[in-house]
């Protein structure tokens, strides 16, 4: 049991920022065309879906433990440097995201269409590169696994 959360939560919470990505794309797509109230309701669920991403992501981290790089040691510099990327892209990402839900809720449309353009960018690169890490870390190089955050804490 413990194996396939290992394998299948990963890939899970992976497929939920990438289904993110992909309302916000298509919310983008509704505000260009003057589809607002769609926009809304498509955005709300794509924030929905990154929500749930980052609960099974910190879940993960918390109860099972984060995974290390499976490749050869020559890549892993850049693996790091990529991930590296990514986490800055994601942090950025969940910032601006924020932000920009805020200012559209309180009807701030100006500047809330000023964050958005930024937002849906850094938002695309932040899934696309945390989409390649998973394939990373789980299908082209599968790494191995480490102790969960709570024994690593609890049982030392």
């Amino acid at each position: 049991m413990k194996e396939i959360l290992y394998t299948l939560w990963p890939g899970v919470s992976t497929l939920f920022i990438a289904i993110s990505a992909i309302l916000v794309a298509i919310g983008w797509r509704q505000i260009i065309n003057k589809k607002r109230a769609e926009h809304q309701r498509t955005m709300f669920w794509a924030a929905i879906t990154a929500i749930i991403f980052f609960i099974l992501y910190v879940s993960r981290t918390l109860f099972i433990g984060s995974t290390t790089w499976g490749g050869s040691e020559e890549l892993k510099p850049y693996y790091l440097t990529f991930l590296f990327f990514h986490i800055v892209m994601a942090i950025f990402g969940a910032v601006f995201g924020i932000t920009t839900l805020v200012l559209g809720y309180k009807e701030k449309f100006a500047t809330h269409r000023k964050w958005g353009k930024i937002t849906a960018i850094i938002w695309f690169i932040s899934a696309s590169t945390g989409i390649l890490v998973y394939l990373l870390l789980y299908i082209f190089f599968p790494g191995g696994h480490t102790d969960s955050l709570i024994n690593s804490l609890f049982n030392q």
